[in-house]
């Protein structure tokens, strides 16, 4: 079993990478069940399996009747898993970007409501970073973010024009457990608006999110704006269960 479900990660990787190497551009039919299994030496069954894997990811969309076709109109927002911006405008046939309008370093008595976030001391040094980030040239995020600055002081501009993900694993040696989100409807404001590049009062996706190391130990505060028309949030969700305490916050 282990050795089955291992070729099958394999097999979604390189058809990720085939994704990622523009063979197939966005709104391209994609191969099918039977050219993947003969193109890959695989079961039919496997090939669905992994085409399967890819549309519930959102790098590929079913047709009725047409066939798997690869989508690109939208970007995906995974709610399951920390995804690298930069590394899903990849996958989804998009060249990423980056506008770094503010990086700089004050104390958490400057940002409460971060502060709080961070359970960070009035005096605890952190960076705020203000980005935009692009798709093709075309804004659809902009992100306003506190970093608890100890965990990563070699953080620069250079850094900031890429994934942070990337930085605080690789660089920094961080090890991410995960992260806290609300997710909102609003409009965008004046300024929003002006810096993706919409009309304002846009309605527009808010994620409020908390980033925590391992052990729960917060890392950024972010309140960041998503573009409704250039995003999409998709979820998959399991069989129906008993009733759950809420876990939400009525408004």
């Amino acid at each position: 079993m282990a050795k089955s479900a291992s070729f099958h990660e394999q097999l979604i990787e390189k058809l990720r990478k085939l994704l990622r190497s523009r063979q197939f551009v966005p709104g391209a039919k994609f191969l099918t069940e039977r050219e993947i299994a003969e193109r890959f030496d695989t079961s039919r069954p496997t090939a669905n399996k992994a085409l399967s894997s890819l549309v519930s990811t959102g790098l590929l969309e079913f047709r009725h009747g047409a066939g798997t076709f690869v989508r690109g109109s939208v970007l995906d927002y995974d709610l399951q898993h920390l995804v690298s911006f930069t590394e899903k405008a990849k996958a989804a046939g998009k060249k990423p970007g980056t506008q770094v309008i503010a990086l700089q370093k004050l104390s958490a008595a400057e940002a409460p409501a971060a502060a709080q976030a961070l359970k960070a001391a009035s005096s605890e040094p952190l960076f705020y970073l203000e980005r935009i980030r692009l798709a093709d040239a075309q804004p659809v995020i902009y992100e306003r973010r506190h970093v608890t600055a100890r965990f990563c002081a070699g953080m620069n501009k250079a850094y900031a024009k890429g994934s942070l993900y990337d930085f605080w694993t690789t660089k920094c040696g961080l090890t991410i457990s995960g992260a806290d989100e609300s997710i909102r409807a609003v409009n965008a404001s004046p300024a929003q608006a002006s810096a993706l590049g919409i009309k304002p009062n846009t309605a527009c996706l808010l994620v409020i999110a908390t980033g925590f190391l391992e052990g729960g130990v917060p890392l950024w505060y972010e309140e960041t704006l998503y573009r409704s028309d250039a995003y999409e949030f998709r979820n998959q969700l399991g069989g129906v269960s008993g009733p759950k305490p809420a876990q939400g916050r009525m408004r």
